[in-house]
């Protein structure tokens, strides 16, 4: 029996003889195969491609066997993972089991052997893959205090409701202001530790000496200052969740003292003799790129590869526009109760310059332009000059009524014509939704429009509206 010609197989290994091996003996049977030299490349392609099998060493340099099966369980579930090991022990056999392996396979091996394996694996991913149905369009409109229904934020919600269940440490990355804490809570709040601590801490806002009096506490008179011994964050968190804000900004000395904590699972308080047991969940977070870092020396590789079980990637907001509608009515409800205002919305105008902005500082600046917004508006609708924006941000009334100049007509008559008309569209469109209380059945008889016509210009237009 032949494996099925749908079937792919990611192959991670440090060997290159045991990889290029694997690849000639699978596909003879008719597998497609793809190679990792290592645990990190092998969730990068898992992130980013469908396998129906993985076959996995278990001791390999930076991220362990056990470690990749662990991530793999998140990232692709019912992916079946057969382990190998050259260690013929029952101890490796019964730690991969209990993490969730398939099977286990011990080196070194007759090719009939691993096949054997390989074919039993892709029958259960079958029988996975027929037992259950997938909605992938399925809208998650909330996850924790997150707000947005874009592609790209439902990928991120769920990740973090794959990821929560779990004990895995977690990387959350992205650029100030797009909400890291935020994730971290949402896992925090989805997983078995709910009922716990969840403690954070901003690793950029102490100094070195305080930063690991915080994180891992010290004893009476272990230093200057301290005149009575305190419990560290990994102490106080104990049981619930440890969020490490900003984690790259960690001196190459804490790293390494994280590194044996997270190795060890016991902390020692500075001026300590005795260690203490810890059970957290680590969840740390960084808006710089760790790779880049650890290229340049200044960030532990090995920390890295401990700290990056499962990334969670969050989107800047310009690569998420269609939830500035839903992000822009979430702020300014919150910030009208606030101040005892009754704002019933924003005006065309004020609509198109949020979104023609880039929004450098992301969902904290779009939040703070609102909250402004708010306090400043003198009637019950936020107008253009009430947000405050840079002046260039957005397009004006003046604006739109500027013509193009002939020879740029000439060059490209579509885009210009695009250029001139579309922000009249968007100021047309706006108008009707707020009139009609954001319903675009009534918006789109009031223009005359067939509401799937409505519809298709408001995709065009880029205008997410809540469907009703």
């Amino acid at each position: 029996m032949e494996g099925s010609g749908n079937s792919k197989i990611l192959v991670i290994d440090d060997e290159v003889v045991i990889r290029e091996g694997l690849r000639q003996t699978l596909s003879s049977e008719g597998y497609a195969v793809e190679l990792a030299a290592n645990g990190k490349i092998g969730l990068s392609k898992l992130q980013t491609d469908e396998f129906q099998i993985v076959i996995s060493d278990l001791k390999m340099p930076g991220m362990h066997g056990i470690e990749v099966l662990k991530a793999i369980r998140v990232l692709q579930p019912d992916v079946p993972v057969i382990i190998m090991t050259g260690y013929a022990s029952v101890d490796s056999a019964v730690e991969s089991m209990k993490n969730g392996a398939f099977d286990f396979v011990t080196k070194p091996f007759l090719p009939e052997q691993l096949i054997e394996k390989v074919r039993a694996a892709e029958q259960q991913a079958v029988l996975a893959g027929s037992g259950k149905t997938r909605n992938t369009d399925r809208v998650i409109e909330t996850c924790g205090s997150f707000v947005g229904t874009s592609k790209a934020m439902q990928k991120v919600y769920q990740r973090i409701l794959q990821v929560a269940p779990t004990n895995s440490t977690v990387l959350i990355t992205g650029e100030s202001g797009t909400g890291k804490e935020l994730a971290a809570r949402a896992i925090h709040q989805h997983s078995q530790r709910q009922d716990k601590p969840f403690v954070a801490i901003d690793c950029n806002s102490l100094p070195e000496t305080l930063l690991e009096s915080e994180l891992f506490g010290h004893v009476k008179g272990s230093f200057t200052g301290a005149s009575q011994t305190k419990p560290g964050l990994f102490t106080v968190a104990s049981g619930g969740t440890l969020f490490l804000d900003e984690i790259s900004n960690l001196s190459m000395t804490t790293q390494a003292k994280l590194l044996r904590v997270l190795q060890q699972r016991e902390v020692t308080p500075i001026g300590g003799t005795r260690s203490e047991p810890i059970d957290i969940r680590l969840i740390a977070a960084t808006n710089r790129n760790l790779e880049d870092l650890v290229e340049e020396g200044t960030f532990r590789d090995d920390l890295f590869f401990r700290l990056n079980i499962i990334p969670v990637d969050l989107p800047p907001l310009h690569k998420r526009q269609e939830d500035i509608a839903l992000l822009v009515s979430h702020f300014i409800k919150k910030f009208a109760e606030d101040v005892g205002k009754e704002i019933k919305g924003i005006s065309p105008e004020a609509r198109i310059a949020l979104d023609s902005y880039t929004f450098p500082g992301n969902v904290r600046e779009l939040e703070n332009i609102i909250e402004r917004a708010v306090v400043l508006a003198q009637g019950e609708t936020i107008c253009r000059a009430d947000l405050e924006l840079p002046t260039s941000a957005g397009i004006t009334e003046e604006e739109i009524s500027i013509p193009l100049n002939t020879e740029e007509l000439k060059e490209n008559k579509r885009l210009a014509r695009e250029r001139a008309v579309e922000p009249v569209e968007k100021a047309f469109v706006y108008a009707a939704l707020e009139r009609n209380n954001w319903n675009i059945t009534k918006a789109a008889e009031e223009t005359g429009m067939l509401r799937p016509n409505f519809q298709a210009m408001l995709k065009r237009l880029g205008i997410s509206v809540k469907s009703n």
